[in-house]
């Protein structure tokens, strides 16, 4: 069943909607022409197969990828490439870096700096960045690392934590700067089968709390429970998109049902409740 639905209001205008978003690496195509929309309070996951593409929109969204062609909005707003009045317009990197301190991104390797503490990783944006006094920054800092359950291991550096602690302390490292978007990249995907549930518990208190979350994963338990829509996404385009108890039920496309029996056959997904598919 998936999460109730969250206090937090969704505004009429989304987060961040993509408009016909292409993209190609050395002339093969990635994406193609995706549209995506994200209300604000919302948590979409996006799932499918490798090389679907889930993981380039992902880092076109926080313009890590530049897109081809297509548009995106974030609050509305066309950013990074875009037409205007017929001209190609492209934002610079002032702006592009406005637009990207309020996204936050969780990859799959953690990207901690090694010579900083969990502390010093989380303070270090807010102070060098947003210009955060020191001590505020630490006392929010500390914050976060209790909200992840890691407030004991403050003095810790990368090396003298485990995997699963240290993806949560690079969440907490992500909402320091107090993003309106969360943006998760298969963030289970390197731990170790018996870390995935600390980090899955944290994401799932930030569906709970509202937290915005646009999350690519492999995780089939946690989109079914947590996420408002499902995303299934194949050979570089949106197949399907809807609420998950239809979409992991009674899937339109015949793609999304096959990739979704094969993850059933090899035991990847939480059998409980059972998928039905209808003829």
């Amino acid at each position: 069943m998936a999460r109730a639905m969250s206090m937090t209001p969704v505004s009429a205008t989304p987060i961040v909607h993509l408009d016909r978003i292409w993209k190609s690496f050395h002339g093969t195509a990635v994406l193609t022409d995706v549209s995506l929309t994200v209300p604000r309070g919302q948590v979409v996951c996006i799932i499918g197969p490798s090389g679907a593409g889930k993981s380039t929109l992902l880092r076109c969204v926080n313009h890590l990828e530049a897109i081809d062609h297509g548009t995106i909005f974030f609050e509305g707003v066309p950013v990074y490439r875009y037409l205007r009045g017929g001209k190609k317009v492209i934002d610079p990197d002032r702006r592009i870096e406005q637009v990207r301190a309020q996204i936050g991104m969780v990859f799959q390797s953690f990207n901690l700096f090694p010579h900083l503490t969990a502390l010093g990783n989380i303070t270090e944006a807010p102070v060098h960045v947003r210009g955060t006094p020191p001590a505020q920054a630490r006392d929010q800092a500390l914050a976060l690392l209790r909200k992840v359950g890691l407030e004991a291991r403050a003095s810790a550096y990368p090396h003298e934590l485990s995997g699963g602690q240290q993806q949560r302390v690079a969440i907490a490292r992500a909402l320091a700067m107090e993003p309106k978007l969360m943006l998760f990249d298969e963030a289970t995907s390197a731990l170790d089968p018996e870390l995935v549930g600390e980090v899955l518990r944290v994401m799932r208190q930030l569906a709970t709390e509202g937290t915005t979350m646009l999350v690519v994963t492999h995780e089939m338990g946690f989109a079914r429970d947590v996420a408002d829509r499902v995303v299934f996404m194949d050979h570089g385009a949106v197949v399907e998109d809807g609420p998950p108890e239809r979409v992991f039920t009674t899937p339109r496309s015949p793609r999304t049902r096959q990739f979704l029996q094969t993850i059933l056959n090899r035991g990847e997904a939480d059998p409980q409740p059972a998928v039905e598919y209808s003829a």
